[in-house]
């Protein structure tokens, strides 16, 4: 199914309704976009809440702390794509 979108004078898209329930493009959620051959490529980044009770571990870690790590972890993977 192709989507017909609107670049703003920003540079910026929406994405259709059905597409972000589809790939749970939530509001406030991350994203990682990238080019290929053919195009960009936008997909979805989980947020570390959704992985929450999936790690086991006795360390106690500020929430805080561990969210920041995570971003930047984000970060640096989004710079090499890049790249």
């Amino acid at each position: 199914m192709i989507h017909y979108v609107t670049i703003t004078s920003q540079g910026q898209i929406t994405i259709p309704a059905k597409l972000r329930r589809k790939f749970n493009f939530g509001k406030n959620k991350k994203a990682i976009v990238s080019y290929t051959e053919n195009g960009i490529l936008v997909e979805p980044v989980k947020d570390i809440l959704e992985f929450e009770g999936i790690f086991k571990t006795d360390k106690k870690i500020p929430f805080k702390k561990a969210r920041k790590a995570f971003v930047e972890y984000l970060a640096s993977r989004s710079s090499r794509i890049s790249k």
